[in-house]
């Protein structure tokens, strides 16, 4: 094996570690936003997303990217909270092709009781795996690259 290729393997190990810690904790975050709060993790991205929107919208092609599914993914998704009356969509005054996807109040205290959820989940997750060697240095380095943003 020679340098280029010994490289490749590290990168590939590293992405190896890395999507097995987001496996893990997608997983935990899961299990304990559908039991606590009725809400599943992309759920719960897209209320997140939504509540950090100036004026409380985004555009449908944003909330895609926020939530990294498909624009049909996305729509079905949207569909599945505004019929339980999570958000609301509206349409775009200066662009009648433009939908904008709104939190609702419901929307809004769900969210909020579901944040401790997500946010002790994540916390005790993140301790469990730091005690892991394999994981514990991508742990290690989260608030680093929280400083550098």
């Amino acid at each position: 094996m020679g340098i280029k290729d010994d490289a490749v393997e590290v990168r590939a190990q590293g992405w190896r570690t890395l999507a097995a810690l987001h496996g893990l904790i997608e997983a935990e975050l899961e299990r304990s936003l559908q039991g606590q709060a009725q809400l599943s993790v992309v759920e719960y991205t897209v209320l997140d997303a939504l509540s950090r929107q100036d004026g409380w919208h985004m555009r449908m092609q944003q909330l895609a990217r926020a939530t990294a599914l498909s624009p049909s993914a996305t729509t079905r998704l949207v569909n599945r909270l505004e019929d339980r009356g999570l958000l609301t969509r509206i349409l775009c005054a200066d662009d009648r092709r433009g939908i904008y996807t709104e939190l609702t109040g419901s929307g809004s205290k769900l969210l909020a009781d579901a944040r401790p959820v997500h946010d002790a989940t994540l916390e005790r997750t993140l301790a469990e795996a730091q005690q892991v060697p394999e994981l514990a240095p991508l742990v290690e380095a989260f608030p680093r690259l929280h400083a550098g943003v």
